[in-house]
């Protein structure tokens, strides 16, 4: 009886053992299935989205006359190319051109409204759009914004067209999933997927924009197309790469929507962007001032000079004001007030918000329209009325495009360098000689030409020294590290 009964008891563990193992492997099968089952739930909602998108996507076709000798296409060139080196040499920021006249358009109106990159279209003497159906279509009016890289092109289709769900760009979130839908290569409708990388960044061939990064596969031939969501919602246009090959490497970037159908509304509505202007010039807040500590680490942007008879003049701002937010939303980045300024709208009052002397102030005004560029510069500067303090000395080299002040160590901690000496970038103007050449704003310059450089005085004697030579090298020291650049100054 004894040996029967360890024979039974022997018996169940073994049933036991077995019953554990068989449940193991079916709670294995049950949790790949479920992962299998995710797959294709995201694999759908992929679907449903291009399914969406896809139809809304147009190939924008272009032609052009032979170009004369000394051209923007001179040497088959891309003239909105610039090349700098950064904290990666070797790398550039590039709008992909379309080869062979190619690229691709947004219907953002059924009755043919269609939008774009500038890049694609400026150029041309001949656009036509093909609809993802294949019908094609001759434009017959466009316009162009030159501040930022957004056309909007006109069809008449006869018929009305389905058009884009524009969403809501202000809403993304970094990590959030994105398609990228165009037409690269000549490969009509093409979906790619990605993520949002990054939001806020700023490129010089693309002012002050501040673009959604994206590693969804862009490439020549997808400027101009959709950056959507899950939901099938246009949040962005597909305007330019970062790569060593002018191919997509990962890192695209898109304009936001909300920003691209502003510049549309405007430009159908008024023929123009109406961009308004407080009559300002800015600066980071690039070390921390006496005149902030009151209220913490300083998170906003200086005012380094203001306009007369400008709205600023009028309503008080002074130089040295902080300026932290506008109409409630705060602001640390100069790109984002004047963002926020420019679509504001005009005659209307307007709150800043800035501290001035330690103290928190709410000032009302009403924003003016932006005049045209030689108004801007006939602006006269209010005169500084501060006294006992000597301001840093700041000069803008037109030339150049460079707004440069003498760099101290009291600014060293702002800037994250490890130099005592030298002259700091304040601003690079796009498409100008010293944005090409790779200066930034935040950047110290320590030695021009072979020579080091003290202060504004040195840097100023060593462009007169080179002043008949076309390339000028300079070492710099930002948060990146120390690098050479070299400066064209006759691009």
């Amino acid at each position: 009886m004894l040996r029967s009964r360890n024979v039974t008891i022997s018996g169940l563990l073994v049933l036991a053992y077995f019953g554990m193992a068989a449940a193991h492997s079916l709670g294995a099968v049950d949790g790949d299935q479920d992962a299998v089952q995710q797959a294709k739930s995201l694999s759908r909602a992929f679907r449903v989205a291009s399914q969406k998108v896809l139809p809304t996507v147009v190939k924008v076709q272009t032609a052009s006359s032979p170009q004369k000798p000394g051209s923007r296409q001179d040497e088959n060139r891309n003239p909105l190319d610039d090349f700098f080196g950064g904290p990666n040499p070797g790398f550039r920021f590039q709008l992909p051109r379309p080869e062979m006249g190619l690229g691709s358009g947004v219907i953002i109106d059924g009755q043919g409204i269609i939008l774009t990159n500038r890049h694609v279209i400026e150029e041309a003497d001949i656009i036509t759009v093909q609809l993802s159906d294949g019908r094609e279509y001759p434009v017959v009016d466009k316009k162009i914004d030159d501040k930022t890289d957004i056309a909007v092109l006109k069809i008449e289709p006869g018929t009305p067209l389905e058009a884009a769900t524009l969403g809501d760009s202000d809403l993304l979130e970094i990590g959030d999933w994105v398609l990228a839908v165009g037409n690269p290569f000549e490969l009509e409708g093409t979906v790619s997927a990605g993520i949002i990388s990054a939001k806020g960044r700023t490129l010089n061939t693309i002012g002050r924009t501040r673009l959604i990064q994206t590693d969804a596969a862009i490439n020549p031939g997808n400027s101009g197309g959709a950056l959507a969501n899950l939901d099938g919602e246009v949040v962005g246009i597909n305007t330019a790469i970062f790569s060593r090959t002018g191919r997509n490497e990962g890192i695209g970037f898109a304009i936001p929507i909300n920003l691209a159908k502003w510049i549309a509304d405007e430009l159908l509505q008024h023929g123009r962007v109406r961009r308004a202007y407080l009559g300002v010039a800015l600066e980071q807040v690039l070390a921390p001032s006496a005149a902030y500590q009151q209220n913490g680490s300083p998170k906003g942007v200086v005012v380094s000079q203001v306009f007369k008879d400008t709205p600023a003049h009028r309503a008080g701002l002074k130089r040295k004001d902080l300026i932290t937010a506008f109409d409630g939303i705060s602001v640390s980045e100069m790109s984002a007030l004047q963002e926020l300024v420019e679509r504001a709208a005009i005659d209307q009052l307007h709150r800043v918000t800035i501290i001035r002397d330690g103290q928190p102030l709410n000032i009302e005004l009403k924003l003016d329209e932006m005049p045209g560029e030689s108004e801007l510069q006939s602006h006269e500067p209010v005169e500084d009325e501060d006294v006992g303090e000597t301001p840093r000395r700041k000069t803008y080299d037109k030339t150049l495009g460079l707004m440069l002040m003498d760099f101290d160590a009291a600014m060293a901690s702002g800037l994250g360098v490890r130099v005592s000496e030298g002259v700091v970038v304040i601003h690079a103007d796009r498409n100008k000689p010293g944005a090409k050449g790779g200066l930034q704003a935040g950047m110290v310059i320590v030695r021009a030409g072979g020579q080091s450089v003290k202060d504004l005085d040195d840097f100023l004697r060593i462009l007169e020294q080179n002043q008949d030579a076309s390339e000028l090298s300079l070492e710099v020291v930002s948060r990146a590290g120390r690098q050479i650049l070299v400066l064209n100054k006759r691009k």
